[in-house]
């Protein structure tokens, strides 16, 4: 929210300065964003008009102007400006006045005298528009004092407001925070209802039931179509960040900013019926101010022009923008001005589904007071009968009053609010407090019952009193206490690996951690090939962030993406967070959470050092990083090939853990596929693995158990077993055929060439069997040797070598 302080200071009226206002604009939860000063040093500036302009006789881009300044006798100035032109009326700096850091002089340019400098809005601090002078309106006055004629000194304040806050997009709302926290009250907002002068009006209907329980309209007749929009109105739009376009629409902007109301004007001459709200029928289509055709669908309302079959033509889409062919001109006489009340949940998330983000539809999301469409009509009417004429028919209004919302009270208990805030504050300023704001306050025995005003959606509970009566009075002012009372200790159970265990361990192996946000583009999904369950946002920050993100790499390897694109030839992130995918079944039930680990890496596997070869990362380099993980909490992980749309075929896994006795997919693990890294315009080969947080922290809690006496027993097995059977799936078998007395597996050689067949690779694997309670025999160990290669030739069809 933008708005001119000078404008705001007629609202509400306060000693403090410029400074001081800041200061608590801030401290009361109005964030200041931004604050622009204009006009603070203008003294010798004054309006000036040229009577005459001609070419300068010794410089082709120069004009030599004479300019009535008011003081008698025009005054000989030249000037360069695209602009010049003699009629118009422009800020001249007198001899003697300092325009930014010049001090204007009498000076000859080429030989001709000049006696002043006529200025720009840039060269004055006003805009930023230097492309030539600061057309002021015809009639202003010559001699005028610019700071007077304009309006200033004055400051542009900007406010980062937080959704909750509706009522601050308005002057009238930001004047009742200002009015409690310096101790004084508004300026009563008056709005005397402009006497009909006519009979004709517009029928007005509404057919959206609680989307738009009301809706108030109006006629003038016969306005003057050449009024322009006067200076002061213009000045006070153009600092709240507003062009001004035309007086009609310059009106609407205006009550806006003021109420916090959104309205907008038709050409009267060019509707044909009754005026109707209601909802958008799939398919239809309408032509927006700003030219786009937008297609609809029944999830928008529509302001509607005559009956007929079909319900009305569309005019203009409700709460976001109106349509191009009922728009207001420069030759409108008649208007039929509009204001409605729409529902938040009618209005959130259309503008945007369309591309569109307007002022109306900023407000209407947020919540807009269902009691103010009459007052604006009311203060529009009036100010375009002031500047342009005309004769107000009938206001006409269409109400659904068991849709619209009902005041609610709120019980304070004085009690509550010094437990709560830890300092008790005098009855008397609670009861300043909440009525500055604007509430209605009645004490009783306990506290007070208050009835806050229509306009603030964010007051409904006790709670929400007590923030209000602790910001107004001053965070500051509330001292700091410790709690009372014992605290329980919980232990962390053993059984659970804690994340931040997690967290170190990746720092340590030279990552760094990456935060990212949990929405994500929908096409960077589809993109990875991962947007299978994703679950999209009914109203998204913005087209980037709408849906939930499945997978944590997406986010993660867009985030290398943007260091590796900004010259960082070795980058290693890793991130814990939440997946998000679609439930099956009921539609209505919340999205499934999942918490995982990732990390990603690019460049050489590790830092250049002069005491070692650089080799890129590679595959058994992120295992090894994953395996350390699992060797937290001792979990045991297998890997097999991956058929993943994102990973590169043969340089891939998925990864399994056990689960009481079954093996459960729980991640991936491998190098991006090359094709993904050409559409995310990534040069760098990227190894990666994802995997659920759960398998890695259940951590099984170990116990102690005595060494054997007994020696061990170690035999050492050669066997060929096709090129496609992992080590895992063979370690597997050993495991199983060789039973507990199985202490150690070690694969010490895999061979590939001469004297084994194509296709085909060589397993060399030490056994390590071992008894607690006796030596093994030769024989007991000969049969676990043969129950082991049984079992690889008939799973595997291994033979054995040598």
């Amino acid at each position: 929210m933008k708005f001119s302080e000078n404008w705001l200071r007629q609202h509400v009226r306060i000693d403090d300065t410029r400074e001081r206002l800041v200061e608590t604009l801030t401290a009361i939860g109005l964030e200041v964003e931004d604050v622009a000063p204009l006009g603070e040093s203008l003294d010798g500036i004054v309006v000036g008009r040229i009577v005459e302009c001609a070419p300068h006789p010794q410089a082709d881009r120069l004009q030599v102007c004479q300019v009535d300044a008011g003081t008698g006798a025009p005054l000989q100035v030249v000037c360069g400006a695209p602009n010049v032109r003699a009629g118009l009326c422009a800020p001249l700096a007198l001899v003697g006045a300092t325009v930014g850091a010049m001090r204007i002089k009498a000076a000859e340019l080429r030989g001709v005298a000049s006696n002043g400098m006529l200025c720009s809005a840039k060269e004055l601090g006003l805009d930023e528009d230097a492309s030539g002078l600061l057309e002021l309106p015809a009639d202003a006055p010559a001699g005028t004092p610019l700071s007077d004629y304009l309006g200033l000194p004055d400051a542009s304040i900007e406010l980062k407001l937080t959704p909750n806050r509706a009522d601050c997009f308005s002057l009238r709302g930001i004047a009742f925070d200002v009015a409690a926290a310096c101790g004084g009250m508004a300026v009563e907002s008056v709005a005397t209802p402009m006497p009909a002068l006519g009979e004709g009006s517009v029928a007005v209907e509404l057919d959206a039931g609680a989307d738009a329980p009301r809706y108030v309209g109006r006629v003038i007749a016969n306005l003057d179509p050449g009024a322009r929009t006067p200076v002061w109105m213009a000045e006070r739009l153009r600092r709240s960040g507003i062009r001004p376009l035309s007086l009609l629409v310059d009106v609407t902007q205006y009550v806006m900013l003021e109420t916090g109301q959104p309205m907008h004007a038709f050409d009267r001459d060019l509707l044909q019926g009754p005026v109707g709200v209601r909802r958008a029928r799939d398919g239809e289509t309408l032509t927006l101010l700003d030219g786009r055709d937008a297609r609809l669908d029944d999830g928008f309302l529509v302001i509607t022009d005559g009956n007929g079959t079909s319900g009305g033509r569309p005019i203009a889409l409700a709460g976001v923008m109106g349509g191009l062919d009922t728009r207001v001109t420069t030759d409108t006489r008649n208007v039929f001005l509009e204001a409605a009340h729409f529902a938040p949940s009618a209005i959130i998330g259309r503008g945007r589904k369309l591309g569109l983000h307007t002022d109306a539809s900023h407000r209407f999301e947020r919540g807009v007071d269902p009691e103010l469409p009459r007052t604006a009509i009311e203060i529009a009417t009036r100010l375009i009968v002031e500047i342009a004429g005309g004769a107000p028919e009938p206001v006409v209004e269409a109400v659904l009053p068991e849709h619209l919302p009902k005041p609610v009270r709120i019980g304070l208990r004085r009690d509550r609010l010094q437990r709560v805030l830890g300092l008790r504050i005098e009855d008397t300023e609670v009861e300043r407090i909440l009525r500055a704001l604007g509430l209605a306050v009645e004490a009783d025995g306990q506290g007070w019952q208050v009835t806050p005003p229509a306009r603030r959606f964010d007051l409904a509970i006790e709670e929400d009193l007590i923030e209000e009566v602790a910001r107004i009075h001053g965070y500051d002012a509330i001292p700091a206490t410790l709690p009372g009372g014992a605290t329980r200790l919980v232990v962390a159970p053993e059984s659970e690996l804690a994340e931040a265990d997690l967290r170190r361990q990746m720092v340590a192996r030279d990552f760094i951690e990456a935060v990212n946000y949990a929405f994500v583009d929908a096409n960077l999904l589809e993109t990875w090939q991962a947007s299978e369950s994703s679950v999209p946002l009914a109203n998204p920050l913005s087209a980037e962030l709408g849906a939930m993100r499945t997978h944590l790499l997406p986010g993660l390897v867009d985030a290398l993406a943007r260091n590796a694109a900004r010259q960082q030839a070795r980058v290693r992130l890793f991130e814990l967070g939440k997946v998000f995918a679609r439930a099956s079944g009921d539609a209505g039930l919340a999205p499934v959470e999942t918490r995982r680990i990732a990390a990603a890496a690019i460049g050489d596997a590790r830092a250049a050092h002069w005491d070692a070869a650089s080799r890129p990362v590679d595959f058994h380099d992120l295992k090894g990083d994953l395996e350390s993980l699992a060797g937290l909490s001792g979990a045991s992980l297998r890997y097999r090939p991956s058929s993943a749309a994102w990973g590169h075929p043969g340089r891939s896994a998925d990864v399994y853990a056990s689960n009481d006795g079954e093996d459960v997919h729980v991640g991936w693990i491998g190098e991006l596929h090359p094709r993904l890294l050409r559409a995310l315009d990534l040069d760098h080969r990227v190894l990666a693995f994802e995997a659920d947080l759960a398998v890695l922290q259940r951590r099984r809690i170990p116990g102690a158990r005595p060494l054997s006496k007994f020696p061990s027993v170690r035999r050492d097995l050669a066997f060929v077993v096709p090129e496609d059977v992992a080590w895992a799936a063979v370690s597997g078998t050993v495991r199983a055929a060789a039973g507990p007395v199985l202490r150690g597996l070690e694969l010490f050689d895999r061979y590939v060439g001469k004297g084994v067949e194509s296709g085909c690779k060589s397993l060399a694997m030490g056994l390590i069997l071992q008894e607690d309670s006796r030596t093994l025999t030769d024989r007991e160990v000969d049969e676990v040797v043969a129950r082991v290669i049984a079992a690889l030739q008939g799973d595997h069809g291994a033979v054995m070598r040598g």
